[in-house]
């Protein structure tokens, strides 16, 4: 597998959106051929190859003391996802701006840490075996419903089976507001989108599962705030004890318990005064019929 890296990494990495500041050190942290590293590489990249377009999901990697080590085994597996694209019929366009997830997430990592990495390459790998599609503002996930999203569905008086397909939504960074023109958007462009290109699924409900949907927001922030409407889209179904990661997606670090937490928009003003009062934010899960799904 010589040919698993392209002989000039740098126009891919600039295709997969690296931050300039980053290539230097994804080049030097390069795989050679014949050494542990190359055999790990190999390893992986036959990991998501080997599941591409599958629901279940594959081993997750291991955690690495490199931070650049992943960026090499998502730039080995790009021609592979790209040709499962196409053989869906996806858009280049939305297969470009799907896997340019990366270096929005190597932007994230220096955001939180202050310095070069990739944040969360376990959730990359949805993007880079053909699970997740960035459609507008919002990326959606080929997923299934969970027994307590059916639950709570079939209590509104919908059909609905535990196991059956669904969407995922996702609200990527650095895409600007989520206003609700844009999400309505992403929707519409979303129940075209999977079943011209997944027609076998044909997903019925859309569920998000975030800090976004804590009910408690709406008890800080204005009533026409993006975040609450677009916490309006979902009915709750259950919540978990985890906070979803809230403080580093709002203040782009963990600083949980520092007591000085900038208060410079309403959202930092709103978590920052909750957490200061003692008080904890949940992760909350919520469904949504989607548009033109068939009934039955």
């Amino acid at each position: 597998m010589k040919d698993l890296l392209p002989p000039d990494p740098v126009p891919e990495l600039l295709r997969l959106t690296v931050p300039h500041e980053d290539v230097a050190g994804v080049l030097a942290a390069r795989p050679r051929p014949g050494t542990e590293a190359w055999r790990l590489l190999e390893s992986n990249v036959h990991t998501l190859v080997s599941a591409m377009g599958d629901l279940d999901d594959p081993p997750r990697f291991p955690d690495l003391p490199d931070p650049y080590f992943y960026v090499h085994v998502f730039m080995a597996a790009a021609p592979h996802v790209r040709e499962y694209h196409r053989s869906r019929g996806i858009p280049d366009d939305v297969s470009s701006r799907t896997l340019a997830d990366l270096g929005r997430n190597m932007a994230v990592y220096r955001k939180r840490l202050g310095t070069g990495g990739l944040n969360a390459p376990f959730w990359l790998m949805l993007h880079f075996r053909g699970m997740i599609y960035e459609l507008g503002r919002l990326q959606f996930e080929r997923a299934t419903l969970d027994e307590r999203l059916a639950e709570s569905i079939k209590a509104a008086g919908l059909p609905c089976e535990p196991g059956e397909p669904a969407l995922s939504v996702h609200i990527p960074d650095f895409l600007g507001p989520m206003t609700p023109e844009a999400c309505d958007a992403a929707f519409a462009e979303a129940a075209a989108f999977f079943p011209r290109h997944f027609p076998e699924e044909r997903p019925r409900y859309a569920f998000c599962g975030s800090w976004l949907l804590d009910e408690q927001l709406a008890g800080y922030l204005p009533e026409k705030s993006n975040i609450v409407r677009f916490q309006r889209r979902f009915r709750p179904a259950y919540r978990s004890d985890n906070d979803g990661g809230i403080v580093p997606f709002v203040f782009g670090a963990d600083a949980r318990l520092a007591p000085d937490l900038p208060r410079r928009t309403n959202l930092e003003r709103a978590v920052g005064d909750h957490l200061r009062a003692g008080n904890t934010w949940h992760a909350t899960t919520g469904w949504t019929p989607l548009a033109g799904a068939p009934a039955e």
